[in-house]
């Protein structure tokens, strides 16, 4: 999920609606040390202290998915491992260590069918949004929308 909200910043999918539009700046690339005024009183702490805080903030959302990826990661090859080893055991064979178990064909067959499904996923949504629709989604353009149309205009 990190891979793909940062893959947002820069690539556009004429036609998807998960895509930022073809042409022209949105709310979204807006500069946030420019907000001024009432806009600045509103905005949340992180924008107001500014520095370090702020450069954090303006990209929690794929520090937080990078974080989560790497949680999941080493709790799948700790639980696994230790899975492995059970198995092993029961087999006449040795325990191995996390490490030992990263480098078997099971740890990166099993992390592999996991990407597998999330990568299919999100090119499902991605793809199919372009030419389906979902009335009242806001993941879907509107019903009467032509497929050229992209995000929310």
């Amino acid at each position: 999920m990190a891979a793909y909200v940062l893959l947002t910043v820069a690539l556009v999918q004429k036609g998807s609606s998960e895509s930022k539009k073809l042409q022209g700046s949105e709310a979204v690339d807006a500069d946030p040390r420019k907000v001024r005024g009432q806009a600045l009183e509103q905005a949340p702490w992180p924008v107001r202290r500014g520095g370090w805080v702020l450069r954090m903030y303006e990209h929690s959302l794929s520090l937080a998915f990078v974080l989560l990826f790497v949680i999941s990661f080493t709790a799948h090859a700790i639980g696994g491992a230790q899975a492995y080893s059970d198995d092993q055991n029961a087999h006449g064979g040795s325990r191995v260590s996390v490490i030992e178990f990263m480098q078997t064909s099971r740890f990166w067959y099993e992390s592999l069918q996991n990407w597998q499904s999330e990568f299919l996923a999100i090119a499902a949504m991605v793809v199919l949004s372009i030419h389906l629709r979902q009335r009242g989604s806001p993941e879907s353009k509107p019903v009467a929308a032509p497929l050229s149309q992209t995000g929310s205009e």
